[in-house]
């Protein structure tokens, strides 16, 4: 796949225990990401955060939460973004997304 010069950068900042039909929410969106295309997507995996309720989550070797903060991200054309979270925004019922305008330096894969 060709990624033009100009892209856009999605962020679905959620919960690890957000679910999508009994999985992980991050998994769902992702899996549904590669189906439709999209040039690629990462799930990074926070150890402290917060949101609109501003409940601290937080990885600690004494506490071991089981809603840690996560972030997908996916970077593709601005059409294609935004179709595709037109497709997913019912899934997210906590958490926040924003797109932002990128400059795609290499997007290259082995062959």
């Amino acid at each position: 796949m060709k990624l033009d010069k100009e892209g856009v950068l999605l962020r679905i900042f959620i919960g690890e225990a957000d679910k999508k039909d009994g999985i992980p929410l991050y998994q769902a969106i992702v899996e549904k990401a590669r189906k439709d295309g999209l040039a690629g997507a990462t799930v990074l995996k926070g150890i402290m955060g917060y949101g609109a309720s501003s409940r601290i989550h937080f990885a600690s070797v004494l506490r071991l939460s089981e809603d840690l903060p996560v972030v997908v991200e996916i970077v593709d054309t601005r059409e294609r973004i935004e179709n595709f979270l037109d497709e997913i925004q019912d899934w997210i019922s906590e958490g926040l997304v924003t797109i932002e305008n990128v400059n795609v330096m290499i997007y290259r894969h082995r062959t």
